[in-house]
């Protein structure tokens, strides 16, 4: 847990931003894996950690706008509870820890709500993503649990994602460590692979080093040769000389922040010359979004500058034709880079994207695309100082897509389809790093990580 003072300043937020009403917010409860007490790594829902701090099972936060009062209500810890997990803080003093000086037992809620419907106080929650949560807050309101997210409220959640979007010093802190042993993850990988292992040897090396930091995988590793499918999670293949390995995978500490790097590396330690040429394409990429990244600039005009830089090497590689500016207008360039360039990192992989990735990514700031790819952009923010996002541009040879849009003539004034089939086997490449914007620029969080092709040639030796 952060300090007492933290807590309390940023639930004081919370009420400055919302004047009428009662805020419900739901902890996280352990769910089963295979039977009951067979349970899924416990996750705190982030909005309950952000502003109650407190990492049990089966918790529930009020706020109440109008008079101020805040509780928490949980079950406390019995002998029996103790005998099977050792002594425990008395939840009624981890509460105090946060400056929740109310503690009440949850047999008491459902009471404690009818009394504030009673009154006529407006009721505030934000979706629900956990089907055991919607049931509870179905019962406590009495509302249909299939139908909970259709009444919750917008007003409380903008107020959040306003107040979480921008990170502190202390979370920047805490982000940072979380970059850090992400950047671990990472070396570790590439001390690592040699063709004849299986992909998921890397994987257990990769996962094995959070844990040596007492942290975790931050979402599913993604750990595979076949770079060309985006969210690849199989990792049974076997890796073979001249193959090219992407890893996409990210730490969460114990106190809940999260990093998130891609690298794409050559298992035999040295990229040959068409990997090394496309590879330099990327980073180019990479290089610009950094180069233009500020207060003020829209992340969406970050990603439109940097998929122009790509069009305009494919054009040069000759994989594409015609004016950057105009590929990138029409969308074809997105052939090869199907998705969005970063989105918004913090305590969640993908911060606070049960709350509507809409609402976190582009606010009232920007528009969401309806092209292919640049629909996939999840964040369009202007940004601001203390956002911490990722930038991932990517190249992409996708076999499916490329035979498809050939057959359906796509793009034929843009894209060379003879030169780009000669690419069916080469795969798909990405690289990520972690940033949050200054008052005057952006700086990359972490250590210094390999980037260019010869630094990670350099540390794969």
């Amino acid at each position: 847990m952060f300090s007492k003072k933290i807590y309390i300043e940023r639930r004081k937020k919370l009420k400055a931003a919302l004047k009428e009403g009662v805020a419900i917010i739901m902890g996280n409860s352990d769910s089963p894996m295979s039977y009951h007490d067979n349970c899924y790594p416990f996750i705190q829902d982030s909005t309950f950690l952000y502003f109650f701090g407190m990492n049990r099972q089966d918790l529930t936060g009020i706020i109440d706008f109008e008079t101020g009062e805040e509780y928490i209500f949980g079950t406390d810890f019995t002998l029996n509870d103790i005998i099977w997990m050792g002594p425990q803080t008395p939840l009624k003093d981890e509460a105090k820890l946060a400056g929740v000086e109310k503690f009440l037992e949850n047999s008491l809620l459902k009471e404690f709500i009818e009394k504030l419907q009673k009154e006529g106080k407006k009721i505030h929650y934000t979706n629900q993503y956990r089907g055991e949560n919607s049931l509870k807050l179905g019962e406590l309101l009495e509302v249909n649990p299939l139908e909970i997210n259709k009444y919750s409220s917008l007003e409380l959640t903008k107020a959040i994602i306003e107040i979480r979007n921008v990170k502190s010093e202390e979370e920047i802190t805490a982000l940072e460590e979380a970059v850090n042993i992400t950047r671990e993850m990472h070396l570790a990988a590439m001390k690592a692979a040699k063709p004849g292992m299986k992909e998921y040897e890397v994987a257990a090396t990769v996962e094995a080093t959070a844990k040596k930091h007492g942290a975790t995988a931050s979402f599913f590793t993604i750990c595979t040769r076949h770079g060309e499918i985006l969210h690849n999670h199989n990792h049974c293949n076997e890796l073979k000389e001249g193959d090219l390995l992407l890893l996409d995978c990210g730490a969460r500490t114990a106190e809940g922040y999260c990093g998130d790097m891609t690298t794409t590396i050559p298992v035999t330690g040295k990229y040959d010359e068409r990997q090394e040429n496309i590879y330099s394409l990327l980073i180019k990429a990479f290089d610009k979004a950094e180069e233009i990244m500020k207060p003020g600039i829209s992340y969406k005009d970050v990603h439109l500058e940097v998929c122009k830089v790509l069009a305009e090497g494919l054009v040069q590689r000759n994989l594409m034709k015609g004016h950057r500016d105009e590929i990138v207008k029409s969308g074809a360039h997105a052939l090869f880079f199907p998705h969005g360039l970063g989105h918004m990192l913090g305590m969640d992989v993908h911060d606070m994207e049960n709350l509507g990735e809409n609402l976190v990514g582009y606010g009232d700031d920007a528009e969401r695309s309806t092209q292919f790819g640049l629909k996939s952009l999840r964040m369009g923010r202007v940004l601001k100082p203390g956002y911490v996002f990722t930038v991932e541009p990517g190249i992409y040879f996708i076999p499916e897509l490329i035979k498809k849009w050939k057959s359906e003539e796509m793009f034929p004034e843009f894209i060379n389809y003879e030169e780009v089939e000669r690419y069916l086997d080469f795969g798909g490449m990405r690289y990520e790093g972690d940033y949050v914007v200054t008052e005057t620029g952006v700086r990359k969080l972490g250590k210094k990580m390999p980037k260019y092709y010869y630094e990670v040639e350099e540390a794969m030796k």
